[in-house]
């Protein structure tokens, strides 16, 4: 699984999410906290949650990131809606992957760790608007770590 975060103008951004079989990508605007968001709930899934849930606001279309883990296992989708005050049913599937735990962390680690060798923190906050997501990054990377020994078992 690959991520790719591009800051595309002030304030938004372009999220390209790949695996083996297909590729898509999304934009989020800063009116959500979607870097924190991501970040936060792909901790929680490695910290043992089961269903976590991101929205990346469009404005206004919504891109809805739906994560399931069962076991060592990730189902991820990403749904598109034209409102996103609206149910899972009324968006359309853009793109789905079964990941290991593992590559998702993994993934969105490197994809941050990349935005904050590319832009620099101050640079981050410069076009996005809000501070770089370090907390909610080192949350992940330790979670992760945590779990790596546990990976191979």
């Amino acid at each position: 699984m690959q991520l790719v975060w591009t800051l595309s103008g002030p304030g938004w951004a372009d999220c390209a999410i790949a695996d083996h079989q297909a590729e898509v990508e999304v934009t989020a605007s800063d009116i959500s906290a979607a870097p924190e968001d991501l970040l936060t709930a792909v901790a929680r899934l490695v910290s043992g949650e089961l269903e976590t849930r991101v929205q990346f606001e469009a404005e206004p279309t919504a891109f809805r990131w739906i994560l399931y883990r069962e076991g060592t296992d990730v189902w991820i989708r990403v749904l598109k809606l034209a409102d996103g005050s609206k149910h899972d049913n009324t968006g359309t599937e853009i793109w789905s992957s079964q990941q290991s735990i593992g590559a998702v962390a993994r993934a969105v680690v490197r994809c941050f760790d990349e935005v904050a060798r590319k832009y620099g923190e101050s640079g981050y906050r410069g076009k996005w608007g809000e501070h770089f997501p370090r907390f909610e990054l080192e949350a992940l990377r330790d979670a992760w770590h945590k779990i790596r020994p546990l990976e191979n078992t």
